[in-house]
């Protein structure tokens, strides 16, 4: 039993509206009452008015109704059992009634086509596509035409039969000759003693060409073993140049083996030098990067510087302004205490410049000379930084940042011209 026969069984028995399920598991083991059901089915499937006994309790009652199973299918559906598979009821049993179930089941799917085809035609009648009925007409047309000339050549040979017909029965009415008769027996009997003739000479010189096939097998046969013998002696003798051929072998494969260890050599390090040249590109445009955020760092703090010294540098011109007028104690008064150091002061050490008279003055006088003095001390220390800032910018920025930078020339106040009329 398999699995593809149990399965199609149980399909075809559904299909043809076997009442109850069956399953694959029923005939693991021998179930002899779901066979004589089944057997019962489809035996009342196949003939509706067919009396068979049911009775399947004892052995003598279950050979009984197999037998009669069997014989009713033999003669009505000429369908051949095996009574003992199934007496058996387990897998084998299946394969015997999958004989039947597919004679009913075959009949069922001819009866479904044969409705299929006539609803189809059916069908057919009502829709009519000229588009596919072309060949037809085609058809058609030439069948007309040969139509009419097998007819006009019909009416004319039954024209001339009224002529025909008196010749016919003339020679049917004529007397057979028996002299005709036996030399027409003759000629035949003739022919056939030559057609014999010439099929045993066939026969003959079949004999010859099977000797002569014989013969010539025989000596392929012997050619084919000396070809033999001399293979075996070429392959036992040694050529002359095997020696030199095999080691030119082992000094190829050594070269080769040279040549595969040089090439991976030099692909590994093809592949480190390329890997050092992405590093060393990738260092470089770090770098480039880093110079570049370094310009812009070092370019915003010089607008810073030069927006910064340009705002002193307004501050220290309203500064050195004089009056229009005045006296003279007024010019001293206005006057500055203290002048801006020079680049060339700051270059040079700590020297402060001081302008006024020589005369001696008052206490208060003396004390804010003091005080300028330290102021100046302190602005010189303030301008030494600035000036050390402004070589470290210019260090790092190069001849470009050098060339934009303002000269410090430019920061020195101007001198008062009105010194001489202090004396």
């Amino acid at each position: 039993m398999s699995f593809r026969d149990l399965r199609n069984f149980t399909e075809m028995m559904r299909a043809l509206g076997y009442p109850r399920l069956i399953s694959m598991e029923n005939f693991r083991t021998p179930n002899f009452t779901l066979v004589a059901e089944i057997l019962i089915w489809l035996v009342k499937r196949y003939e509706p008015q067919m009396d068979i006994p049911t009775d399947v309790d004892t052995e003598s009652d279950r050979i009984f109704f197999i037998k009669a199973v069997a014989q009713f299918m033999a003669t009505k559906a000429h369908i051949k059992v095996n009574t003992k598979r199934l007496y058996q009821a387990d897998g084998y049993a299946v394969k015997e009634m999958l004989k039947i179930t597919s004679v009913l089941y075959s009949a069922m799917k001819t009866k479904q086509m044969a409705l299929g085809d006539l609803i189809e035609e059916d069908n057919s009648k009502f829709k009519f596509d000229l588009s596919s009925k072309v060949s037809d007409l085609k058809a058609a047309r030439q069948l007309a035409s040969e139509v009419t000339s097998k007819g006009a050549s019909l009416y004319d040979l039954l024209g001339k039969e009224v002529d025909l017909r008196e010749m016919r029965t003339a020679a049917i009415a004529r007397p057979l000759e028996i002299n005709e008769t036996e030399k027409a027996l003759r000629a035949a009997i003739k022919e056939v003693l030559q057609s014999v003739e010439e099929t045993k000479d066939m026969l003959s010189n079949v004999v010859s060409d099977e000797t002569s096939l014989d013969a010539k097998i025989e000596k392929k046969k012997q050619e084919l073993e000396r070809n033999r013998k001399r293979l075996q002696t070429l392959q036992s003798v040694r050529p002359a140049f095997m020696d030199e051929y095999e080691k030119i072998e082992e000094d190829l494969q050594k070269q080769y083996e040279t040549f595969v260890e040089k090439f991976r050599n030099l692909c590994f390090l093809e592949s480190q030098l390329d890997e050092y040249h992405r590093l060393e590109q990738e260092r470089f445009e770090e770098a480039e990067n880093i110079m570049r955020m370094m310009q812009h760092v070092l370019r915003e703090e010089e607008e810073e510087r030069d927006l910064t010294r340009s705002s002193l540098k307004d501050e220290d011109s309203d500064m050195d302004v004089p009056e229009d007028e005045g006296s003279d104690s007024d010019m001293d008064e206005s006057r500055p205490s203290k002048p801006r150091p020079t680049q060339n002061g700051i270059m040079a050490g700590r020297r402060a410049r001081f302008i006024g008279n020589m005369q001696g003055g008052d206490s208060d006088e003396t004390e804010d000379s003091e005080i300028d003095v330290d102021e100046d001390d302190e602005d010189d220390d303030e301008g030494e930084e600035e000036e050390g800032k402004d070589l470290e910018d210019n260090s790092l920025e190069g001849p470009v940042s050098r060339g934009a930078r303002p000269s410090k020339g430019g920061m020195r106040p101007p001198l008062l011209e009105e010194s001489d009329n202090d004396f």
